[in-house]
């Protein structure tokens, strides 16, 4: 085990000296690469342990990675998985944290790895959209604020963005799980 320890502390010591012999070896693209190698690694840990998971519950289902902005994005597609995205998604909820703390457990950092099954957090950004929107609208034609209702927390995030897009604010007000969005008018 000290063999490791030395061999991972060797690259570090390394790049230590280089970056005091040249100003240029630690540029923001290195900083890139390092989090995209990061990320990748994020989404093999959680495809392990989602393809553990398939297994044992005998389920079949492909699973794809990607690397969607700053976070790991794992989606698992089959035949029929609505049991695996439950009632208003809260299976799909309770599975990524469960993927978050296997990554966590792997890497000792904590994930904000996505995790989408049979497309449902897809469709369910696209309708979210396309509600904020209508009430972005609303809000700019009348001049007051607009709350919606309670939301999970990806919810209030596809909303929050979507409102910012628009060049107003939102606010998330209230307490888990009721938890909601206020659009409000520009001032």
């Amino acid at each position: 085990m000290s063999a490791d320890v030395e061999t991972e502390n060797a690259p570090d010591t390394e790049v230590t000296v280089d970056e005091e012999s040249s100003d240029t070896e630690e540029s923001p693209t290195t900083g890139r690469a390092d989090r995209l190698k990061q990320l990748e690694q994020e989404g093999d840990i959680a495809a392990d342990y989602l393809e553990e998971l398939l297994d044992i519950a005998d389920l079949d289902g492909d699973l794809d990675m990607d690397v969607d902005g700053d976070r790991a994005a794992v989606s698992i597609v089959g035949a029929d998985l609505s049991q695996l995205v439950g009632r208003d998604g809260e299976v799909l909820e309770a599975l990524q944290e469960l993927t978050r703390l296997a990554v966590f457990r792997e890497t000792g950092d904590r994930s904000r790895l996505m995790l989408d099954i049979s497309g449902y957090r897809a469709q369910k950004r696209e309708e979210l959209v396309a509600l904020a929107e209508q009430l972005i609208a609303q809000v700019k034609e009348s001049g007051e604020q607009v709350s919606l209702d309670p939301m999970s927390p990806f919810e209030r995030k596809v909303v929050h963005d979507t409102v910012a897009s628009s060049g107003l604010t939102s606010e998330s007000e209230g307490a888990e799980p009721r938890r909601f969005v206020v659009i409000l008018p520009a001032s």
